[in-house]
């Protein structure tokens, strides 16, 4: 199992009320919903091995150099040496080394690598994995390594992570008419504003969806436009022909990467924490006693 861990505490931010404060009186909402989040994912589904998988960089130089807009709206402050940073929620940033605290305390493996985001991460373990992969998240990007015959699925939430939808192929083709691979290519060819990703104007989801279908993928669909005899209108062929720079960087930059150089860790679900100690004093610090014990409870048993 691979937690976008960024995507569920973002969540767990806004779904657990910032009444939910330290004995000092800072808010912990974001570190108390996610601990609960990991719980009921381990409840639920038992994995054999878990892995935190974080943003050591959210906006990738690389990324940004071939789509100068990725992410752009989300920039508080650009840092030419290193990772840009984010617009975050003033009382959630304090919050996020406690997160990195606790499941460290816990032994909760937490997996990031230099200039890459937690997506590539979950991408490059997905590709090194033998057996079937659980991604937990809430960022629809990751559909694209949906393969049913790898058993790698998404569990999206949609209300807390008591109810996921297990996101399969049979999912994405009743929703959005193509298969895993299929999904990066819907993506970039309709753009996502969230994402800062402008997509070829005037071609929608419906029509991407269509286009897919009759071409098979991106590269089918850019022969389609040099082929007179294919049954583009005028107005895709031409939409299509003048996206032509942006359709030559933009797979580079949607598409997750497979091959990041991770760190050694221990992908295995502990059943006992890692730093006893620590884990108590964080839990009494920051007034995480329940959620703490709740997870400790569950991976015992």
């Amino acid at each position: 199992m691979l937690l976008d861990t960024a995507s569920l505490y973002y969540r767990a931010y806004f779904g657990v009320p910032d009444s939910v404060r330290a004995p000092d009186g800072t808010p912990v909402n974001a570190v108390r919903g996610l601990l609960d989040f990991i719980t009921r994912l381990v409840q639920d589904h038992r994995p054999d091995d878990l892995v935190a998988c974080m943003d050591a960089d959210w906006r990738p130089h690389w990324r940004v150099e071939l789509i100068p807009t990725y992410k752009a709206h989300r920039v508080a402050v650009e840092t030419p040496a290193g990772p840009d940073e984010e617009e975050t929620p003033d009382t959630l940033l304090p919050q996020i080394p406690v997160i990195e605290a606790v499941l460290d305390a816990f032994g909760i493996a937490r997996v990031g690598a230099e200039a890459y985001e937690a997506d590539d991460v979950i991408g490059t373990l997905t590709a090194r994995s033998a057996g079937p992969v659980d991604i937990v998240t809430g960022d629809r990007d990751l559909y694209q390594l949906v393969d049913d015959a790898r058993g790698i699925r998404v569990l999206y939430p949609i209300k807390g992570v008591g109810t996921l939808q297990l996101t399969d192929e049979a999912v994405l083709r009743e929703k959005y008419g193509v298969d895993g691979p299929g999904y990066a290519d819907l993506a970039l060819l309709r753009g996502d504003p969230s994402d800062g990703l402008p997509g070829v104007p005037g071609i929608g989801e419906k029509t991407a969806a269509k286009l897919l279908d009759a071409y098979g993928d991106l590269a089918g669909i850019m022969a389609a436009v040099d082929d007179p005899a294919s049954k583009l209108t005028p107005a895709q062929r031409r939409r299509l022909d003048e996206a032509r720079p942006y359709v030559a960087v933009a797979p580079k930059v949607v598409q997750v990467a497979a091959d990041v150089p991770l760190p050694a860790f221990d992908p295995a679900l502990p059943s006992a924490p890692a730093d006893p100690a620590a884990l108590d004093a964080l839990a009494h610090r920051w007034g995480l006693g329940g959620a703490v014990g709740r997870l400790l409870s569950t991976l015992q048993h």
